[in-house]
């Protein structure tokens, strides 16, 4: 029997090649870019601990849950870590990664997360990265969350090594990722004796036998439903828009923030500052005496399709997480989210304003 996922013919390099350039074309960069795959754990864990060695300093800014994890990798590989954590209600400024680097000249690379879907937070990327061009080091960026939800423009930004992934505001696939590489990056990851090679981890294995070879053979079978759904969430993108698509994450951030405060009931933003929110998730404080996890399983149990999750680890208890991205980035999503809060809100003895709260949705919207 036949199945539309199954017996399909072979993806070619050519194609692989194809796909490879509208990502690089999304991203607006001239940097070589390397479709990983795997979820975009697998390129952010390669980027490290292909640039990462004894001897080597970093600067690991920590906004969320990522960010920790990069500075474990990161001692693994044997570097020292300088840690800049800040806490998870703001954004990292440009003034703290120059004090950092100017406190620490021996620092080489540095490592942030662009937005934090975990937290709700973002960070300004552009002015970072001319701080951390000015000090020389090489500079890896997490835009997994960021991508195609508000501006990415790695060349631009001076960013070394930019990891996206499809699953979030690009509406695609999470089994499939990419990182684009500067010159400079390759310089540094082909100089690593300790950098990954003949290994699922190892970007200079893509660099030497796919790139270097003029992408006429790649180095194993392509997972090839993620790749042809990678294919398809960048046509839908390019048929809608880049900039369209971006400006319905911020409407879908900014209407949930004012619907969150409207509603009343003492649930409030989490980002204390509206310039440091994330437009792809927005974060929420619970009320004192309600639970988070218990608060949005009520509000599931009337519509499990609505995107809504309470804070992952020490956050479970007092955050909620609207996850407004991809084809969730509608204002009927944020309606949703919001009438079914309220009602879990007022199960719970709260009183809250709906109507206020939608109000105050479409004015935003």
């Amino acid at each position: 029997m036949t199945h539309p996922f199954l017996d399909l013919p072979p993806l070619t390099a050519a194609r692989f090649a194809a796909i490879e350039r509208r990502v690089a074309a999304l991203l607006a960069t001239e940097q070589d870019v390397v479709i990983t795959q795997g979820e975009a754990l697998l390129p952010l864990e390669g980027c490290i601990r292909g640039a990462a060695h004894p001897g080597s300093t970093a600067l690991n800014v920590v906004t969320g849950p990522y960010g920790q994890t990069f500075g474990d990798w990161l001692r693994d590989c044997g570097a020292h870590v300088v840690d800049l954590e800040v806490p998870f209600h703001t954004a990292v400024s440009a003034e703290q990664i120059d004090r950092a680097l100017t406190e620490h000249p021996e620092i080489d690379f540095v490592s942030l997360v662009h937005a934090e879907a975990a937290t709700g937070n973002t960070n300004p990327v552009a002015e970072i990265g001319e701080v951390v061009r000015r000090h020389g080091a090489l500079f890896m960026l997490d835009a997994v969350a960021s991508v195609a939800a508000e501006p990415l423009l790695p060349d631009a930004w001076g960013v070394d090594l930019c990891v996206i992934g499809a699953q979030k505001a690009m509406g695609g696939p999470a089994g499939v990722s990419a990182v684009s590489v500067s010159e400079r990056a390759w310089a540094r990851i082909a100089a690593n004796p300790k950098a990954p090679r003949r290994s699922y981890l190892s970007l200079l294995d893509w660099k030497q036998r796919w790139i270097d070879g003029g992408r006429r053979a790649l180095l194993h079978a392509p997972a090839q439903l993620e790749m042809l759904a990678l294919e398809a969430c960048v046509e839908r993108i390019e048929a809608e828009g880049l900039d369209v698509v971006m400006a319905r994450h911020a409407r879908a951030a900014a209407a949930t923030r004012a619907g969150a405060s409207a509603l009343g009931g003492g649930l409030r933003p989490y980002v204390h500052d509206a310039r440091d929110a994330a437009p792809v998730a927005t974060t929420l404080r619970v009320p004192k005496g309600v639970d988070a996890s218990e608060l949005v399983a009520r509000a599931l149990a009337a519509d499990p399709s609505l995107p809504l999750i309470a804070g992952g680890g020490a956050l479970a208890k007092e955050m909620v997480r609207v996850n407004h991205y991809g084809a969730d980035a509608t204002e009927e999503a944020v309606r949703g989210s919001l009438v079914a809060l309220g009602a879990a809100l007022g199960a719970l003895g709260v009183a809250v304003d709906t109507e206020a709260a939608l109000k105050a949705v479409s004015q935003a919207w």
